[in-house]
């Protein structure tokens, strides 16, 4: 059998941190996940789907990662079921996250936060450009000489 799930999407609200009475970190957040079509208005629609984080990586989330930010999430789907106080039995469905990637921002050199490794980047620069990516195509050919090719 298999339990596997992986999502890219947005962030819907900052994380939220806490903690079991035994200290160990849990955050929780939910993801917005732009369908691959468009429904018969031609808008794009979205599911969001709960996401749980555990131990390190719910401390990592919740001190990196904001409202809009695109992640990748990797773990397993978990239904779960509780009373609630009027009595009435809920069911739940979430990702309880393994992995959570922190993807880069459009904005090319770091987020709101100025500094490109929080915000997903690398921070690299080179001499073609300011581009995080190293192999962003620019548009500008390649000066690359036959003895630096390896064949």
């Amino acid at each position: 059998m298999l339990n596997r799930v992986i999502l890219i999407g947005r962030l819907t609200w900052d994380p939220e941190l806490r903690y079991t009475p035994n200290g160990v970190a849990v955050a929780s957040f939910r993801l917005a996940v732009d369908r691959p079509f468009t429904n018969q208005q031609g808008e794009r629609e979205a599911d969001f789907i709960d996401i749980v984080v555990w131990r390190q990586q719910a401390e990592n989330v919740a001190n990196y990662l904001k409202k809009g930010r695109m992640v990748a999430v990797e773990g397993r789907l978990q239904v779960r079921s509780y009373e609630n106080q009027e009595g009435r039995k809920v069911r739940v469905s979430e990702v309880v996250a393994d992995n959570v990637r922190f993807l880069p921002t459009s904005g090319g050199s770091g987020g709101p936060s100025g500094n490109p490794a929080q915000e997903g980047g690398s921070g690299f620069q080179n001499d073609r450009g300011s581009s995080n990516d190293p192999f962003a195509d620019d548009g500008k050919p390649i000066d690359i000489s036959d003895d630096d090719l390896p064949f």
